[in-house]
This record gives C-alpha cells, structure tokens and sequence, in this order.
C-alpha cells in the first residue's frame, strides 16, 4: 500500500511580537509579557502534538515554515496547516486546485481570558474561521480523511489580471485596490462586464479604495465595512467602494454589490500610483495610471476541509 504524503506547514514562532531587550521589557505590563510568552508555548505544543499523531500514523510527512515557502506545493496528497487563517491563506496562495488543505488553529481564543483581561489589554487570539481541526479534535478528523471518510469542500478563489494579464496568485479572502498613501483620495472606474458586455453603467470613483470579496472573505473586512456574509460555496463575489466621495445620486447604488459568477469586474485606475493587495499586505501587486484590473471568480478552487458549523450556515442574501 502505497503512503500518503502530508506536508505540515506552521506558523514560524517569531509571528509572536516578543520583547528583544531587557529595557523594553520593562516597560511593558507584565501579564502582556506573560500572555505573549504563552501564546508562543501553545503554539509550539500543537506542531509537538501534530508531530506526534503523524509519527503513529502511516503517512510520509514533513514539516515546513510558511516563510521559507517559494514555490508550488507539489507531489503531496494533503497539506495541513498549524496556525491560524494567516497560516491557511499563504498556504493556499501555493496550491493547487488538486491538493487538499486542512486547516488546524494552534491557538484559538479564550472566552474567559478575553473577559479577564479586557480592561487591560485585547486578549484575542486566533479566529481560525476556516481551521476545521484544533488540538483536540485533529487526530479524529485526520484519521477520517486519510480513511476516504471525509471530503474537502470546493471553495471559489479570485483570479486578477492588469491589463490582460493573469496574476499568479489568486485570493481567497479578498483583493483591495488602494493608493499607497492612505490618507491620498484613490480614483478609479468600474463597471461589471460579461462575455465582453456591460452588465452595469460605467462608474467613476473617488474613495478611499475599492475592496472585493469572495464568500470565504465575506465575514472578514468586507463584513466589518458594512457588507454581508455570503454562503461559504458561492462562486459570487461582493465589491464594495470605500469611503466614497459625493457619489452622485445616479451612481450611489453601485458603491455595493454583487458580481456573479460568469461576469468579471472591469477597473480602470486614475492615480499615478496605487497598490492591490491581496489576501493582507503580504502579496501586493503595483499598478499605474491607465492600468486595467479585470476580478472574476474564474479561478481554480480550493478544496478544503471546512468546519461543519459553516456547510450548515446559509445567510440570506
């Protein structure tokens, strides 16, 4: 019988902001130190415990750093990710859509350490809102994949192309297209096309930037800007123009939306410079004046094992 073969890629340790010298040290409250000094342990508990489950099980496995990735994930029949949904989005930003991801939160929050500290500082820890598996449930949920028991879902990915050409990398959370500076007025046109044809009027923007979601990220920034959570397997995308300037009374309905599957989102930018992040600032994309950007779901999916509770979620959109 032939092994499996399971990459372990983790969050590296010095993710967590630990003083480097002493007179820093003291200048910060003890229990930040103390709080921080155990994130770092329970994290570096999981990867033990992780290890320890696949060294019983028959599987070829090893362990990689999520920094010292560089190249596609290949020749693997399963990735699993120890960290939280930083660690799953840079995974997935490597993969293809034939190797299945699982997602483990080494670190979830604690409700009650939340209340206990919370006039002190913000105790929140992982979300890991795609992480199917935590420390106590891995080692049933990997021995029913490995069995051919459970299935990874089919999550829809972004695809970018400026001017025509295909970005390699694709998101699963979000793209936001935005002038470097901040606090510099972002302008820009949109407009959503299909098969070469308008669907919507031309819009032209000033704002803050224009941000667009797939259903996976539509519980992150896109809800918190006043947006709405999308069923998890939508192959739709959500776009929303922030911070719109004056937009007129013939265009203020399409500051928020929907492009559906099959049509694509036309940008057109008109600052000198400007950015699209993708999935965080870690993958950023430099643009200029006059650059096309065309979104679209058609991208290749992402097979993931995704927590029960969000198949069972469907928000009414």
């Amino acid at each position: 019988m032939v092994k499996r073969r399971l990459l372990l890629l983790l969050k590296p340790f010095d993710a967590y902001p630990l003083p480097q010298s002493n007179s820093l040290s003291r200048t910060i409250n003890p229990k930040v130190l103390r709080y921080l000094d155990n994130r770092c342990m329970v994290h570096k508990d999981a990867i033990n415990l992780c290890r320890n489950i696949l060294q019983k099980k028959s599987v070829d496995w090893e362990p990689v750093f999520r920094s010292n990735l560089s190249k596609p994930i290949q020749d693997v029949d399963l990735v699993v990710t120890v960290g939280g949904d930083g660690t799953l989005l840079q995974a997935c930003h490597f993969v293809s859509d034939s190797i299945p991801v699982l997602g483990l939160n080494s670190d979830p929050t604690q409700v009650e350490e939340v209340e206990e500290f919370k006039e002190e500082f913000d105790a929140t820890r992982s979300t890991g809102f795609l992480c199917a598996a935590t420390v106590e449930n891995f080692e049933k949920i990997l021995d029913s994949i490995l069995e051919g028991q459970t299935a990874p879902s089919e999550l829809s990915r972004m695809a970018i192309r400026v001017n025509s050409e295909l970005l390699p990398t694709y998101a699963l959370n979000d793209v936001l297209i935005a002038h470097p500076n901040p606090a510099t007025v972002s302008r820009f046109s949109i407009r959503i096309k299909k098969d070469g044809r308008s669907c919507s009027p031309l819009v032209k923007c000033r704002s803050s930037g224009l941000r667009v979601s797939t259903a996976a990220g539509s519980t992150a920034a896109m809800l918190s800007a006043g947006g709405f959570a999308m069923p998890i397997l939508s192959k739709d995308l959500q776009y929303m123009v922030r911070e719109p300037i004056s937009p007129g009374a013939d265009t203020s309905n399409f500051m928020h939306g929907v492009v559906k599957s099959g049509e694509f989102m036309d940008t057109t930018w008109f600052c000198k410079e400007g950015l699209i992040y993708i999935d965080g600032y870690q993958n950023v994309c430099s643009i200029q004046y006059g650059d096309t950007i065309e979104l679209s779901s058609e991208a290749p999916i992402l097979k993931l094992f995704l927590p029960p509770h969000l198949l069972s979620y469907n928000p009414r959109l």
